[in-house]
């Protein structure tokens, strides 16, 4: 399965007594992929991971997988910070059907770039699926260096990295010396263009879950040499990106926009709670100035 550059951090959705909806995330999975979307990433941090169990991250993979049947990649979110605890589930994804793993950096025990390259070393040796890395400094409080990353890059099934850590210097490094085929995905929607301009592949999106098809388009636009029309649409969606990543902790925003928008996802679980009424009138406000590609049910 080819991953594909424009992939969708895709939200869990949740039902009136807050359990997970693997119907609507298969409808809403299937919505995606039909405005713009490669495939999408489950059980991310959109997807809020924390706050998913085992059995729920593990029947959230196959459901979707089963509904997706081929039309686009499924990424399975299987890295935590424990490093036994991910092996395990990602080689349960991997009997689930999924095409491939995000492992994110781990977060809360703040291990060294050796614990963090014997840790991803370790989860990507327990399966034969591509694996992403995701450095994320923000949320997970340690920055995995070039130097950590170049040396991963050199293992065969790990095929790139999402990049939020927001340095140019650091990705332009790894884009200059890992291996040809060692990909980089933007992990933040703003930086996209940028990391395109340095050679990256493609981004790893929350504003695609509404603008799809115009983020695929000024990707195709970049790559066609049509900078000028890239950077015009990049500009456009800009305010729409920014507000989704701050005006509450992802994924706040892009949750309150999908429901205010038709396409029922649930509010977030605790501890991340609904947006207020002042917050949620900001969103839908920069919301009504796009035009959504996403189709909503009837």
């Amino acid at each position: 399965m080819e991953i594909g550059r424009l992939l969708t951090a895709m939200v869990t959705p949740f039902d009136d007594e807050g359990r997970v909806d693997c119907a609507q995330a298969q409808r809403l999975a299937l919505a995606l992929l039909d405005s713009g979307s490669d495939g999408v990433v489950v059980a991310g941090t959109t997807g809020e991971v924390p706050t998913l169990s085992h059995e729920e991250k593990l029947k959230l993979f196959a459901e979707v997988k089963r509904a997706v049947d081929g039309r686009g990649a499924v990424i399975a979110g299987t890295g935590t910070y424990n490093t036994a605890e991910s092996v395990e589930l990602s080689r349960e994804a991997e009997r689930a059907g999924v095409d491939g793993l995000l492992l994110t950096v781990p977060y809360y025990n703040r291990p060294t770039q050796e614990g963090l390259y014997r840790h991803f070393e370790a989860i990507a040796r327990a399966s034969h699926l591509p694996c992403i890395l995701y450095n994320i400094p923000g949320r997970t409080s340690v920055n995995m260096t070039a130097e950590t990353t170049l040396r991963l890059s050199r293992l065969p099934n790990i095929v790139g990295i999402k990049e939020a850590s927001g340095d140019l210097v650091q990705i332009a490094r790894i884009l200059a010396d890992a291996r040809e085929e060692f990909y980089v995905w933007s992990g933040d929607d703003q930086m996209t263009l940028p990391i395109l301009a340095l050679g990256g592949y493609g981004v790893i999106c929350v504003v695609s879950h509404l603008a799809g098809t115009q983020m695929r388009g000024m990707i195709e636009a970049y790559l066609a040499g049509q900078v000028e029309e890239a950077g015009r649409i990049h500009r456009r969606l800009l305010p729409l990106m920014n507000i989704l990543m701050t005006a509450a902790s992802n994924p706040i925003p892009i949750k309150h926009a999908l429901n205010g928008i038709g396409f029922r996802v649930g509010p977030p679980r605790l501890p991340l709670v609904a947006a207020d009424e002042a917050i949620g009138e900001r969103i839908m406000a920069e919301v009504r100035r796009h035009h959504i590609d996403l189709a909503v049910p009837v």
